[in-house]
């Protein structure tokens, strides 16, 4: 029954059982639910926060995994990455736990869903391609369409000098209002840049959402204690990015696709 109980609800409590138990009329002890857990290869542990997808989001991811898993290598070299994330100074953990199996941390009853961007101190748009990191800027005031095209025409282009991508590059964006608003598509299409094609709450596809975990690891190492300290840190650290490390993240974008399409749309490793 224990078993059961906590398959059925990864949420549900030692105390839950304990109580569903007794009604049963059998009287057991939290440690004795632990080991009898444990010893069918279940743990307690802080359920994953992961983004919230509809059906929708599921299908969009598999359909362009699907679509693309044999592109060539050289297609993915030529692409900029970009994406925007939000900074907090300090985080907080989840105290949301749940029973589950050994690799089973990314199953849809073991994660707790987020949106994107829920909180932070400071935002920062990045871009990068399989030679390296592009421009990191920090956004100061609430990103609207127009402070979008903005960025885009001081960063997207010199970044993509700097790397020196080839002619034709492919540029990459999410479906944020701000990137999929009329004006912005038409600067795009005035600029003659090539946009990918995007689905929706897809972070497992883009591969610089690696590198803000990266970054983001590195930065609470070093323990920044105000927000001045947070962006120079930040900033300090993205300039160190080995181009190897951008490099072996579109190398191995195949797998990615692979990965989304044997989770079936899923949230992944990645």
């Amino acid at each position: 029954m224990i078993t059961r109980t906590v398959s059925k609800n990864p949420r549900t409590t030692r105390g839950d059982l304990v109580n569903d138990l007794q009604r049963a009329g059998t009287k057991v002890t939290k440690a004795t639910i632990s080991n009898t857990l444990r010893c069918q290869g279940l743990k307690s542990c802080s359920a994953r926060c992961v983004p919230l997808l509809k059906p929708v989001h599921v299908q969009a991811c598999l359909k362009f995994a699907r679509e693309h898993l044999d592109d060539p290598e050289e297609d993915w070299e030529n692409v900029i990455w970009s994406d925007e994330t939000k900074i907090e100074l300090f985080g907080k953990n989840s105290t949301c736990r749940v029973w589950r199996r050994k690799n089973a941390e990314l199953h849809p009853k073991n994660t707790i869903p987020t949106v994107k961007h829920g909180g932070g101190n400071i935002m920062l748009w990045g871009c990068f391609s399989a030679k390296g990191p592009g421009r990191l800027i920090r956004v100061n005031e609430s990103m609207n369409g127009a402070m979008y095209r903005e960025i885009l025409s001081e960063n997207l282009l010199p970044s993509a000098r700097a790397l020196k991508m080839k002619r034709g590059w492919v540029f990459q964006h999410d479906n944020d209002p701000k990137h999929t608003a009329r004006a912005t598509k038409e600067w795009l299409r005035k600029k003659h840049f090539k946009v990918l094609e995007w689905p929706s709450q897809s972070p497992d596809l883009n591969p610089i959402e690696n590198l803000w975990m990266e970054l983001k690891i590195r930065v609470a190492q070093r323990q920044p204690q105000n927000i001045t300290a947070l962006e120079e840190i930040f900033m300090e650290e993205w300039a160190k990015i080995p181009a190897t490390v951008c490099e072996n993240l579109v190398k191995t974008y195949r797998k990615r696709l692979t990965s989304v399409i044997a989770n079936k749309g899923y949230i992944t490793k990645y």
